[in-house]
């Protein structure tokens, strides 16, 4: 269960960067919004993190949740926003996600 809560605060790190991302890009009250949402999204990011880091160790915990939010926002920089898709990019990105893996596989 500890697992499911990390990985759903990975994907609330990865809303409040696209949060920050459109709000960059609105103007107006539009912008507002956007930053009303990436409060949300670190507010739940965090108290899931914080109750996931209860059971499993904080340095595992905490490089999966960056970790997640890290490859989850470079593939929303690449799809959303329009940022360039390198072979090198992909590379380590690739290779983050097998690190995120392997330490979750060493955790257990």
């Amino acid at each position: 269960m500890n697992w499911i809560l990390l990985i759903i605060a990975g994907l609330f790190e990865v809303a409040f960067a696209t949060c920050l991302g459109k709000a960059k890009e609105a103007t107006g009250s539009e912008s507002t919004y956007w930053y009303i949402g990436f409060f949300v999204c670190v507010a739940i990011s965090m108290l899931l993190l914080l109750k996931a880091t209860q059971q499993l160790p904080i340095g595992t915990a905490y490089a999966v949740w960056t970790g997640i939010g890290a490859v989850g926002t470079v593939l929303i920089g690449i799809f959303v926003f329009k940022e360039p898709a390198t072979l090198w990019r992909l590379f380590f990105i690739t290779t983050l996600i097998i690190s995120i893996v392997g330490l979750k596989a060493v955790s257990e």
